[in-house]
């Protein structure tokens, strides 16, 4: 168990570095084929109830993907994050979306005393696009260390075993690894869209 904890944290810090050395015009050419990739994509097509990211300078652009949500009449669940737990909560609209406070990572969610309606607890969601710092072709993932989506995706597939929940990592080529140390509370991803 130690040995898989020093072998993320060592790949961690690697991909940071691949991630810090990435110029904003390969990231904006990057996540516009993502954003293509992902819109055209049978799964996303058939959710209505999506949730997404948004996106910081580092990963893979969401802004685009946002937009389409709600043009195309889905639902919106962005992440809420405290010390301790990450709520999936409903945004109405673009302008609700731009007008959210920023957290110290400069991520937009609602303030603690602002509520939204939480997926959990209104039926689930069909599709949750996963950010990573790293991937493996057959849906290992490295996330920040935290476990916030780990726990996220038991806990909607627990609650909801017969939404037939999907997972897609959005990734930068840069974030494609061979292999992925993985402990017991790891979840898969499902699909992994790249370049």
């Amino acid at each position: 168990m130690e040995l898989v904890k020093i072998a993320k944290t060592n790949l961690r810090k690697n991909l940071k570095n691949k991630l810090s050395q990435m110029t904003a015009t390969e990231i904006a050419e990057q996540s516009k084929i993502i954003t293509n990739k992902i819109l055209s994509h049978p799964v996303y097509s058939r959710s209505n109830r999506v949730s997404i990211y948004l996106s910081m300078d580092s990963e893979v652009q969401t802004n685009s993907i946002v937009e389409n949500i709600f043009h195309s009449g889905k639902i919106c669940f962005i992440p809420k994050y405290n010390k301790y737990e990450m709520l999936m909560v409903k945004i109405k609209s673009l302008d609700e979306l731009n007008s959210l406070p920023k957290t110290s990572w400069n991520i937009s969610q609602p303030a603690d005393d602002d509520v939204h309606e939480d997926a959990l607890t209104t039926g689930g969601l069909d599709l949750i696009i996963v950010p990573g710092l790293g991937f493996t072709m057959d849906g290992k993932r490295l996330g920040r260390g935290k476990g916030y989506y780990d726990r996220c995706i038991t806990e909607y597939k627990k609650k909801y075993p017969f939404n037939n929940l999907k997972t897609i990592g959005l990734a930068f080529s840069e974030q494609i690894c061979d292999d992925i140390p993985m402990s017991q509370q790891d979840s898969l991803i499902d699909f992994l869209v790249c370049p």
